[in-house]
C-alpha cells in the first residue's frame, strides 16, 4: 500500500507522512504570521482539540459499544431462556445489527458532510440509546430481531487532525471500544448479581435500561462540546477558537492534503473518486478480514465460560482484563507508528501476535492457557484495527468528501466481517470452538497478506 503524492509519485507505506505538502500560496487562506507563531498557534489549536472534540467522540463510542455489546453479556443470565432462543437464533442477533448499520453506513456519512455533526451526531446516538434500552422490553425472538437492526466518528476526527497526528487519536478513540468491553463484564457482572427480580424485571433488562440511558446522557452531553467541521463556525468552536487558530486549524489540513483537485468537490465526486481508487478496496479487505477475526468480542463472555474459571459473577470479572491490557498496548503501537512514520508493520506485527493466540487456543486443552492466549489474541485484533483506520483515513483524503465515501465505503463493507463471523461460533462447537479460532487466524493471515 502507498501514499499518493501531489506529483502523482508513490512513497512506500514504510513511510506515510513523506507527503510533500499544499504551499500556503495554493491555499484561501490569509496567513499574516512567522512560523514561529504558526507552530504556537497550531499547538493551541491541536491542545484545544484534544480537550474537547476527542474526549466527546471517545465518549460516545464507549457508550455505543457499550450497548452494542451487553447481549453477549446478558447471555449468561436468563437472556436466551426468557426469548426462547434456540439453535443459532442468538448468533443472527449479534449479527443482524451489523446489517443495519452496514445498510445506513453510506448515506450517513454523505449526509453528514452537508449537515451540522453537532447536532446530527448527538440526535442519533440519542435515538440509538433509546432504541437499545428497549431491548428490555422484548419477549421473543422476532422483537429482538426488529430491535437489534435498527440499532461517522471517525470521519469527523479525520476533518481536523492531519494524519501525522491520527493514529494516536485514532487509538485513543478506539480505546473506548477496548474499554467498553472490558467496563461492560464489569458493569454486567454488578448488574445481573444485584439487580436480578428487582421490580419484577430480569438482571439483563436492567442491564440494557442502565447502559442506554447513559447513551442517552452522553448524546445530550455531546449537543453542548461537539463541534463542527472546519470553517464553520458553529457549535463550540464559535467560541473555542479564535480567528487565528481557526486559519490554523484550516490550513494544517490543507497542507496534510495529499492533493486537491480543482474539479467539483460534491459528494457524488467525492464518491466515484472513493470508487476509483484502488486502494479503497485494498482497505476494505484488509479491514473485512480484521473484524472477521474479532468475531470473538460478541462471544468473549461464553468463551471465558467455558474455561470453568468460576461462577457466572467470576466469569463476567475475568472478561476485563485481557480488555484493559489491549488499550494500554494499542497506545504503544500507537504512540509507535506515529513516532516512525510508519504503519504497515505496526499492523502486521500485531496480527502475527493474534495469529500465535489463536494457535494456541487451538493447540491445548489447559484452560490457564487458553485464557492466556486471549490476551494476545485481542491485542492483535484491536491494535491493528486501529492503525488500518487511520491509515486509511489520512490516505484517502484528497477531498472532505473523498474522505467522507471512502470512510463510509470502507466502513460499510468491513461489516460483511461482522455479519458472518457469529456463525464461526455455532454451540455444537464448544468449549473449544477449534474451528472458530482456525477461522479466525486465517483471517488475521489475509490481513497480513494485504499488508505487506
Amino acid at each position: 500500500m502507498t501514499d499518493q503524492k501531489q506529483d502523482d509519485s508513490r512513497v512506500s507505506s514504510e513511510h506515510v507522512d513523506e507527503v510533500e505538502p499544499i504551499k500556503k500560496e495554493e491555499t484561501n487562506i490569509n496567513l499574516s504570521m512567522t512560523d514561529d507563531e504558526y507552530d504556537a498557534t497550531e499547538k493551541k489549536v491541536v491542545r484545544k482539540l484534544d480537550f474537547t472534540l476527542l474526549p466527546m467522540v471517545w465518549l460516545l463510542y464507549f457508550f455505543n459499544y457499550l450497548d452494542r455489546n451487553n447481549i453477549a453479556q446478558a447471555r449468561l443470565s436468563s437472556f436466551e431462556e426468557d426469548l426462547g432462543l434456540k439453535g443459532n437464533q442468538f448468533n443472527v442477533a449479534v449479527s443482524i445489527l451489523n446489517v443495519g448499520y452496514m445498510i445506513m453506513q453510506l448515506p450517513s456519512n454523505m449526509l453528514l458532510t452537508r449537515t451540522r455533526p453537532s447536532i446530527y451526531i448527538p440526535v442519533w446516538t440519542a435515538l440509538w440509546s433509546i432504541v437499545s434500552a428497549a431491548t428490555a422490553g422484548a419477549s421473543k425472538y422476532s422483537h429482538l430481531i426488529v430491535i437489534r437492526f435498527f440499532l461517522g466518528a471517525m470521519f469527523m476526527l479525520s476533518c481536523w487532525y492531519p494524519h501525522k497526528e491520527l493514529a494516536l487519536r485514532t487509538a485513543i478513540l478506539y480505546s473506548g471500544v477496548l474499554l467498553a468491553t472490558a467496563f461492560s463484564g464489569l458493569i454486567a457482572a454488578g448488574v445481573l448479581s444485584g439487580l436480578e427480580g428487582a421490580r419484577g424485571m430480569a438482571g439483563w433488562q436492567w442491564l440494557f435500561i442502565i447502559e442506554g440511558t447513559g447513551s442517552f446522557c452522553a448524546a445530550l452531553l455531546a449537543f453542548f462540546i461537539l463541534p463542527d467541521f472546519l470553517r464553520q463556525k458553529t457549535g463550540v468552536m464559535k467560541w473555542l477558537l479564535s480567528d487565528d487558530e481557526q486559519k490554523v486549524a484550516v490550513e494544517r489540513i490543507n497542507r496534510d492534503r495529499v492533493s486537491l483537485p480543482d474539479a467539483d468537490h460534491g459528494v457524488m465526486a467525492g464518491l466515484k473518486m472513493a470508487i476509483k481508487d484502488l486502494r479503497t478496496w485494498v482497505f476494505v479487505v484488509m479491514l473485512t478480514a480484521n473484524h472477521s477475526a474479532y468475531g470473538f468480542n460478541s462471544f468473549f463472555p461464553t468463551i471465558v465460560k467455558g474455561f470453568n474459571l468460576g461462577n457466572t459473577t467470576l466469569t463476567l470479572i475475568l472478561t476485563a482484563p485481557p480488555y484493559l491490557i489491549a488499550t494500554a498496548t494499542a497506545f504503544a503501537t500507537a504512540w509507535s507508528s506515529d513516532r516512525r512514520k510508519n504503519r504497515g508493520y505496526h499492523i502486521a506485527v500485531p496480527q502475527a501476535v493474534a495469529c500465535v493466540g489463536f494457535v494456541i487456543s487451538v493447540a491445548t486443552l489447559n484452560n490457564a492457557a487458553r485464557y492466556a492466549a486471549a490476551f494476545l489474541y485481542i491485542f492483535g485484533c484491536f491494535s491493528s484495527n486501529a492503525m488500518v483506520f487511520s491509515w486509511a483515513s489520512s490516505t484517502l483524503n484528497q477531498t472532505p468528501e473523498k474522505r467522507a465515501c471512502a470512510t463510509a465505503i470502507i466502513n460499510l463493507l468491513s461489516q460483511l466481517g461482522n455479519i458472518w463471523s457469529p456463525y464461526f461460533f455455532p454451540a455444537a462447537d464448544g468449549p473449544r470452538l477449534q474451528k472458530a479460532n482456525k477461522k479466525l487466524r486465517e483471517s488475521e493471515e489475509s490481513v497480513n497478506l494485504f499488508t505487506l
